[in-house]
This record gives structure tokens, sequence and C-alpha cells, in this order.
């Protein structure tokens, strides 16, 4: 199996590779040649906007549907040569759930584990042991219609797990669901991997992406537009900037001419300094003003963030949406 190098220079087995990965249909090119290398044991996410290839991304992994060009391995195995061995390890939660409606969530684990081949016995044992981790006993006699979607969501991932799969591909597994059940599917993800699963996960959600990714890699026409993990990528996107207010009209005055590249607001008594965010510069202003006498009533920091890579990297959507944060 391929391996990455991870956690200081320690070689990593690669749960997913892909090479010059293309896909089309007619006329128009999903997927342009594109590159992924993804550790075992971590979240990858896929942002794009809608119509990027994230799903087709996910049905080529997964073996769903072939690719048109180049290579990919999943679990060590070729998704074209091998597409069994890719099978047996994977397990996808598409964005549309499997769950059947019309029985009950302990008798779709149980049809789960008859496809999974397990005998009565031990299907019977993983679906109490599923239903109890993902807090749906009570529910279990239940039809799964009358579950909320965050019900479902969990039953479906649920059912995705009973043939213990190493890989799991969640395409945008939290659509439609309320915060609190966006945020117990968070914590379900955290716990996977923590079991040493690899999560591939699609989503238009950018804090979702921000929350849980170890990496991602940003999806547009076809091509991947950047990589990497949060923090490196929002550091792609200029913009970053530190705001000084000051109460005492004369701090501000020496404030300003003593700083360079700073924008003055002289009505609102305010400095505007680029910056990267970093600790390091923020502790050279800091030092800086302690030194020089001056005293600022307030700091904000302003970083880029995922919102602002998003819409850089995909084109002009909404009006920039960065934070920032009072210190």
């Amino acid at each position: 199996m391929p391996t990455s190098s991870r956690n200081g220079g320690i070689p990593t087995p690669l749960a997913i590779s892909t090479s010059e990965l293309r896909k089309a249909y007619g006329d128009k090119v999903v997927l342009d040649g594109i590159d992924l290398r993804i550790p075992a044991g971590s979240v990858f996410a896929l942002l794009g906007p809608n119509g990027a290839g994230k799903t087709t991304a996910v049905k080529i992994l997964s073996t769903l549907i072939s690719a048109d060009g180049g290579q990919a391995q999943v679990a060590g195995h070729d998704v074209a040569t091998a597409p069994d061995g890719v099978r047996a390890a994977i397990g996808v939660t598409g964005q549309f759930s499997a769950v059947d409606g019309l029985i009950t969530g302990e008798e779709n684990m149980l049809l789960m584990a008859d496809l999974h081949h397990l005998s009565k016995r031990e299907g019977r044992r993983v679906t109490a042991e599923l239903l109890e981790r993902f807090d749906l006993t009570d529910a279990a006699k239940k039809p799964a219609q009358s579950y909320s979607g965050g019900m479902k969501r969990r039953l479906d991932i649920a059912m995705t797990l009973v043939g213990s799969p190493r890989i799991i591909f969640l395409d945008e597994p939290t659509t439609g669901l309320d915060p609190r059940s966006r945020s117990n599917m968070w914590g379900i993800i955290r716990e996977l991997v923590a079991d040493g699963v690899t999560v591939f996960l699609t989503t238009q959600y950018l804090d979702e992406a921000d929350e849980l990714a170890d990496r991602i890699a940003v999806l547009n026409d076809g091509r991947i537009a950047a990589e990497g993990t949060a923090e490196e990528l929002k550091r792609l996107i200029p913009g970053g900037h530190i705001r000084l207010r000051f109460a005492d009209p004369g701090a501000y005055q020496r404030a300003a001419d003593a700083l360079r590249e700073v924008t003055r607001d002289d009505e609102a008594l305010t400095l505007q300094l680029p910056s990267d965010g970093s600790q390091r510069e923020l502790r050279s202003i800091l030092d800086w003003l302690d030194s020089a006498g001056i005293e600022a009533d307030e700091l904000t920091v302003h970083t880029p963030d995922l919102d602002d890579v998003f819409f850089a990297l995909t084109g002009p959507a909404v009006p920039n949406q960065s934070k920032e944060t009072a210190r």
C-alpha cells in the first residue's frame, strides 16, 4: 500500500490515492485530472460548488462508476482492476438516506447484516451494539419513517458500519439537519476517526470542513484548485489585518505617526495594519505598544476564513464573511 509521511516523517499508509483521475459526461468534463493522497485514519474534506464533481469522485472511488482515465487506489486496491477488494473495505453514506422507512430501525440493521453474510447471531450482536452506540435503542422497534432527520442519518451511518469498513465515504452527510443534529454527527465522525477509520467527506458547509478535516481540497472546474490544512488554505488569501482602536486622540496620533503601512480612520480613532494573524506578529505589535508607552483600548485580529478561501478559489458569490476576534 502507498505511504505518506506524517507524524515527524514516520510513513503512514495511504487509504486513498488518485493520479490524473478523469471523468466526463459528453462534452462536460467533471474531473480533469485530480491527484489525491489521503493518509489512513484521517478526515479528508472535498469542497466545491454544486456540480463541481464531488459526488462523481465519491462514485468512482467507491466503484459505483468507472473513470475515463487515470488511476485510483482505495485500501490498497485498484478501483478498476480489484473492485471487490475496494468494496470489502469501504462504507458509503450518500446525500440521500438509504434507510427503508417502511421497516423498523432494527430490521434495517439486520437486513444490512444479511447483505454482509453475517450469521443471525452475529448480525443481532452487531445490530444491538451499533443501535446502542448511535443512541437508537429506544427507537429500534419503530418504523424508520417515524425517525427525525438526525435519527435517520445516524441509522444510515450505523448501517454503513455493519461491515466494519476501514474507509467511509460521507457524501454531504449533514445536508438538511438542524444545528444540534449536525453537532451530533460531527461527534460521531470524530469517534470513527479515533477508532482508526478514514473518512472521506464531501460537504457544502465550510465550517464543517474547518471543524473536522485534517486536510481539505477545493474542487473547481474539474480540478483541485488548492489543498492543505484549514490554516494553510486560509494563509493563501490576503486581507488579514489587526485593528487598533484608541480612546485618547494623542495616543492614536503617536501610534499613527510611528507605524508603517497603516490605514487610518481619524474619526473612529482606529488604525488597521496588514497581518497574517500569527502569534509572533501579534506579540511584536503588543511589545512595540508597551515599549512606546502607547495604550490601545481595543485590539481585534481579522483572519480570512474558509468562506474567503472558497469564494476566492471558486468565484465571488456573497460579500466577505471573515471573522474578527476581539482580544
